[in-house]
C-alpha cells in the first residue's frame, strides 16, 4: 500500500489506537521497551502518534514517522493540542529508508507496521541502522495464530463489540493476507540481523506478540 491509501482512513486508526484492545497492548508495549528518560524516540508508522504520546512526558524528544501525509498531520495537530509539539517531530517517510543518521534514537517502536512489509527484513535493518548500541526496538506484529475465526472468537470471549470488534477482525483480516511469526521465528530473524537478546510478550491470548531486542 501507498501513503495515499492510508489518508482517508485517519479517523478510522485514531479510533482504533484508542480502542480498548489496542490501548492495553499499547501499555504493554510501552512498559517492555523500557525507560523513555532522557531517551530519544522513534516510532516508524506512528499512525496519529497516540503510543508517543503515552512517553512525552519521559523522552527527551520524540519522532514519528508515517507514509501518509494525513497520519502526520493528524499526530502533529494531536502533539499541538497536548501543549507537546516542541518535544515532536513528525515526517513523511519510508520503512525502508529512514531519514535518520545510524545510532540516532535510544528507543525505537514499530506497531502494526512490519508485518505489512512485502520486505519486513529491509524495515528491521533500517531500524536496527538507526537505533544505537544498548537500546531497544519494540514492535507488535500478529502471531500465527492470528485469523479472522480466532480473532471473531477472542472478541466474543472478552465482549468485544461495535468499533472495537471491527478494529480488531480488520486487522486479523490483513495480517492472514500478509507476514505472521512464531515468536521463534522473530527471535531468530532479528538476531540474525544483530540483536543481541530478544523477549517476547504474547497478547490477546496469543493472537499477537510484543518483541523487544536489544540492540
Amino acid at each position: 500500500m501507498e501513503g495515499e491509501d492510508f489518508d482517508q482512513l485517519v479517523s478510522f486508526f485514531d479510533g482504533m489506537a484508542r480502542t480498548s484492545w489496542l490501548s492495553s497492548i499499547h501499555e504493554k508495549l510501552k512498559i517492555q521497551s523500557g525507560s523513555w528518560e532522557g531517551a530519544h524516540v522513534l516510532d516508524v508508522g506512528c499512525g496519529t502518534g497516540r503510543l508517543l504520546l503515552r512517553g512525552i512526558e519521559e523522552a527527551e524528544h520524540v519522532t514519528g514517522v508515517d507514509l501518509s501525509s494525513e497520519m502526520i498531520k493528524a499526530s502533529k495537530q494531536n502533539f499541538f493540542l497536548h501543549n507537546r509539539a516542541a518535544k515532536s517531530t513528525f515526517l513523511i517517510g519510508d520503512a525502508y529508508e529512514l531519514p535518520f543518521e545510524d545510532n540516532k534514537f535510544q528507543v525505537s517502536l514499530s506497531t502494526c507496521v512490519m508485518f505489512l512489509l512485502p520486505e519486513p527484513e529491509k524495515g528491521l535493518k533500517e531500524l536496527i541502522r538507526v537505533t544505537s548500541s544498548g537500546g531497544t526496538i519494540t514492535m507488535l506484529n500478529p502471531s500465527r495464530k492470528m485469523n479472522q475465526l480466532n480473532a471473531f472468537d477472542y472478541s466474543k470471549k472478552k465482549d468485544i463489540t461495535g468499533f472495537e470488534q471491527t478494529t480488531l477482525l480488520k486487522w486479523s483480516n490483513v495480517s492472514t493476507r500478509r507476514h505472521r511469526y512464531t515468536s521463534k521465528e522473530l527471535t531468530d530473524l532479528l538476531t540474525h540481523l544483530g540483536a543481541k537478546k530478544v523477549i517476547h510478550q504474547e497478547v490477546l491470548d496469543g493472537l499477537a506478540v510484543i518483541s523487544t531486542a536489544r540492540i
